[in-house]
């Protein structure tokens, strides 16, 4: 994806709105809107959003389980195993 050929000022957004949402919505490709020359906006789909977002918390879960394996916060995954075998045991 090149957010190079997605580049429009936002005089395009206002004057093309129902375009650009057709457009997002079928190439699932985000739209950066400038602003006086600068960036200020990035415009996606929703699903496109909602796949970020999931992907951004399994991210998180996985910084943070790492996290406390670094910081020796785990257990060893058969003593896990072994206590749930335990546990079913009459």
């Amino acid at each position: 994806m090149k957010l190079s050929s997605q580049i429009k000022p936002i005089s395009y957004l206002k004057s093309h709105t129902a375009e650009i949402v057709k457009t997002i919505t079928e190439s699932r490709e985000p739209m950066v809107i400038t602003q006086n020359g600068e960036a200020k906006l990035v415009v996606m789909d929703v699903k496109s959003f909602e796949q970020q977002e999931e992907t951004m918390a399994l991210l998180k879960i996985l910084a943070l389980g790492n996290r406390e394996i670094d910081e020796g916060q785990f257990r060893d995954a058969q003593d896990v195993f072994d206590k749930l075998d335990q546990a079913d045991q009459p």
